[in-house]
């Protein structure tokens, strides 16, 4: 195949230019800083700096890349992670404008198939969420993702495929190193009768998901990609301490966390019980690691 990874330098790009690569595909992957044109050579890619934003160069991009598939992973998150609705501002844009630009150059590229990497948090908020006004922007531009994908599948202009990842973590992933850091310092509490449950993925299983999404799954599917059992931020944490050797996080009253990070605590406090039934049938894909705790047991020793 002949693929452009569009965000090829971000936090799933690098990892998934890799594995391409690995399987003998010919990859085009874009970035937007020049200093990371060398990165992606060596891993084996065609690096092309583009702002996807700009809907001509996008064009002219995707048009002299001519390929037969597009991933669709761009995103301009903090490399320590979203910790306020304002983090992802630029992503919300990426998500509108650059979709729109993305797919219309893949369009006229005469691209076969185009897979969107979208976020099951918010593809799958709850109105509770909703109705939060910085969220909901956020939630909003999801879903234009997700939609502009969709709708150009039913139209028949292109086999579009949406995979909504559970939150990232693993080796190499820099907020996964920041939690861990903070954790080792003790500077991240549980969070007292947290009844969060969110969904988690290991960046390797998001891989793999987004590999078999290629070849497999009807046009205009969207599957769940997230592990076998959703998990709270204090179970995550409590892993990460113990996995460390660090004494147990203290336990502090929710109201703390609304206080200081009102973003996190909104996020963290849903109740989201996704299945990945669908992506198991139709993708034939099964997360490594099935739950945060064998994939953080992988993430801990690998950096040590």
């Amino acid at each position: 195949m002949n693929i452009f990874v569009a965000g090829g330098s971000g936090t799933i790009g690098v990892p998934l230019v890799r594995a391409l690569v690995a399987r003998g595909h010919r990859v085009v992957a874009s970035t937007r800083s020049p200093e990371k044109e060398a990165m992606l050579r060596a891993l084996g890619a065609t690096p092309v700096v583009v702002d996807v934003l700009d809907a001509d160069a996008a064009a002219r991009a995707l048009h002299s890349a001519a390929p037969t598939h597009v991933i669709h992973e761009l995103t301009a998150l903090p490399k320590g992670g979203v910790r306020r609705a304002s983090d992802l501002e630029a992503t919300n844009r990426l998500r509108e404008e650059g979709t729109r630009n993305l797919l219309l150059g893949a369009v006229v590229a005469g691209t076969r198939r185009i897979i969107a990497g979208s976020f099951a948090a918010l593809g799958s908020a709850p109105a509770s969420l909703r109705s939060n006004g910085p969220i909901y922007r956020s939630i909003e531009a999801v879903r234009s993702m997700e939609s502009q994908i969709l709708d150009a599948s039913r139209r028949g202009l292109i086999e579009g495929v949406v995979l909504r990842y559970g939150l990232f973590y693993g080796p190499g992933n820099p907020s996964t190193d920041e939690w861990i850091g903070l954790v080792r310092k003790r500077r991240v509490p549980r969070i007292r009768h947290d009844r969060g449950q969110v969904p988690f993925i290991h960046v390797a299983d998001a891989v793999a998901a987004t590999l078999a999404a290629l070849d497999h799954g009807p046009s205009g599917s969207v599957y769940d990609i997230v592990d076998d059992r959703p998990a709270s931020f204090s179970d995550m944490v409590a892993e990460m301490a113990m996995l460390t050797g660090t004494p147990p996080p203290p336990a502090v009253p929710a109201w703390i966390l609304r206080l200081a990070t009102p973003y996190m605590a909104r996020m963290f406090g849903q109740r989201l019980a996704l299945s990945n039934d669908k992506a198991r049938r139709e993708l034939g894909w099964a997360p490594m690691y099935p739950t945060y705790r064998e994939g953080l047991r992988h993430t801990i020793s690998a950096a040590a």
